[in-house]
């Protein structure tokens, strides 16, 4: 399986306040051939999030304004079906907890790697074909 031919097409958002995480992982999906749209804030992210859904939200939990669990309580609505990941060096059981309780389906600590991505990614596509509980295509 080729992880990166079935996120071909799929709508992704990244988003950290790091300038270095999100210039670095938007290069990296582009030279797989893949689309990545990498924001700074969670607010940018409701605003874009709100004139069109993503199929894949990537989001650290601390930035500035409002944290990455408040941004995916702002998009959780009926209907919403995006695979939802959150970035986090802060892996409290509470955050932890928190995070499950409103639908992210993984979490990946920091420091993030390409190979952390990629294994998350292909563990969530294999997911996939096993339950049908997220629509990777």
């Amino acid at each position: 399986m080729d992880l990166f031919k079935k996120l071909r097409g799929k709508k992704i958002m990244l988003i950290d306040d790091d300038e270095w995480i999100r210039d670095s992982l938007s290069l990296f999906f582009e030279s797989e051939g893949c689309e990545l749209l990498a924001l700074e804030t969670a607010e940018e992210g409701v605003r874009v999030f709100l004139k069109q859904p993503y199929d894949i939200i990537i989001a650290d939990y601390k930035l500035p304004g409002m944290n990455g669990l408040q941004f995916f309580e702002r998009i959780k609505a009926p209907g919403t079906s995006a695979v939802k990941i959150l970035i986090t060096a802060f892996g409290s059981e509470e955050v932890i907890s928190k995070a499950r309780t409103i639908g992210i389906v993984d979490i990946m600590e920091k420091p993030l790697t390409t190979t952390t991505i990629i294994e998350t990614l292909s563990k969530l596509i294999t997911k996939d074909q096993t339950e049908e509980s997220i629509r990777f295509g």
